[in-house]
């Protein structure tokens, strides 16, 4: 199994960046994904999930409204779309692949290694 993520880097508050995350070595359709973050000096929060069909999704409440998840199986990748950013946003953001095709929060078999966002003036 492999996660791999990009898309991070130097945003400005209230720009955007997208995240992807690809996947291989497993049927990515099968399973529900998600993406977690850490900030400098503080711990694991969950951002976002999704159930394998992308029928249900899950988001933290600090995050509802600008973030966005989504997920193409045809290209095993997942996608965090992220706008309105603000600089409590900044942090290590890790995709994550789920143990089963339902999302629960927590619920990790694999990580990537992580893409910094940093979202500063």
């Amino acid at each position: 199994v492999q996660l791999v993520e990009s898309g991070g880097g130097l945003a400005q508050p209230g720009g955007s960046l997208r995240l992807s995350c690809a996947a291989s070595g497993f049927t990515f359709s099968a399973y529900a994904m998600s993406w977690a973050r850490q900030a400098p000096g503080k711990g694991l929060e969950w951002v976002s999930g999704m159930d394998s069909d992308g029928s249900s999704t899950f988001y933290t409440d600090s995050v509802k409204g600008r973030f966005t998840i989504s997920r193409d199986n045809a290209k095993n990748t997942l996608y965090l779309q992220m706008n309105s950013l603000k600089p409590e946003d900044t942090a290590l953001y890790y995709c994550a692949k789920g143990y089963t095709n339902r999302y629960n929060e927590g619920d990790v078999h694999y990580w990537g290694k992580g893409t910094l966002v940093a979202v500063a003036s």
